[in-house]
């Protein structure tokens, strides 16, 4: 187990990709938190994990607003200690051409992706650099490096996390902790279900050159390789697990 006795926070893990990533890491030994804005989804995930053998916790909390942010992280603390892994998977998209956007969409989709990004960034902060260790790992989208039509706003946000991953990296390498990103191209889960209907999985597959969209285990396997202590002098860098859909 590589990751014995570590603490991991997982956000939006109560399903797809989110759910996949809680699972992997628990099975190397961590102890997750897994979060999500739904409550029962949140704890199915925990109690899942548990019938397995292995120690999660689920917890409510809405990752736009740091106050409910900060008491999540204190919560941890209390039940399993400091968070050494932060994985930033929680996100969302308007599907709309963005003409047709509005003020709310933009705040939605640049509130989750971003915003809700650095708010568990800034909460766990302080306690990876008391203790001189920490992972910090976003699910950024090959959409944020190339953009993508009808995801306009969407595009704009995980760049942003990109961006904003280069600078914090710079910032806290002293500490000893690590800020990467992990690009997923289309991954078959139930919230990419409206976007491949409208779009067409045969087209969408077409444009992959391995001739798939990615399974969560893809993106799941790219966050354990961040994570672990063997990728320690990796930092501030993008990893596309796109199936070769960006080679940049």
């Amino acid at each position: 187990m590589r990751l014995k006795d570590k603490v991991a926070l997982v956000t939006g893990a109560g399903r797809g990709i989110g759910r996949e990533i809680a699972f992997t890491l628990a099975k190397e030994g961590a102890r997750v938190a897994v979060n999500d804005i739904n409550r029962e989804m949140a704890e199915k995930t925990a109690e899942d994990i548990g019938k397995e053998g292995y120690d999660a916790i689920g917890i409510k909390a809405d990752i736009t607003d740091l106050d409910e942010v900060q008491k999540m992280v204190d919560e941890i603390r209390e039940k399993f200690g400091a968070v050494d892994i932060l994985v930033n998977n929680a996100g969302y998209w308007t599907i709309k051409q963005f003409k047709d956007t509005t003020p709310e969409d933009w705040n939605k989709d640049i509130g989750i992706c971003f915003i809700g990004t650095m708010n568990c960034c800034k909460a766990v902060l302080e306690d990876m650099m008391a203790r001189k260790y920490g992972r910090i790992i976003n699910i950024a989208s090959d959409a944020g490096r190339v953009g993508e039509p009808f995801l306009s706003v969407y595009s704009g946000a995980k760049a942003a996390v990109i961006g904003f991953a280069k600078a914090l990296a710079k910032e806290v390498a002293r500490y000893n902790i690590t800020v990467n990103n992990v690009a997923a191209g289309v991954t078959k889960t139930p919230g990419v279900e409206g976007f491949v209907s409208m779009i067409g999985e045969d087209k969408l597959v077409k444009a992959y050159p391995m001739r798939r969209l990615a399974d969560p285990k893809d993106i799941a396997n790219a966050v354990l390789f961040f994570a672990l202590d063997e990728s320690g002098y990796i930092t501030g860098q993008t990893l596309s697990v796109s199936g070769g859909y960006t080679t940049i």
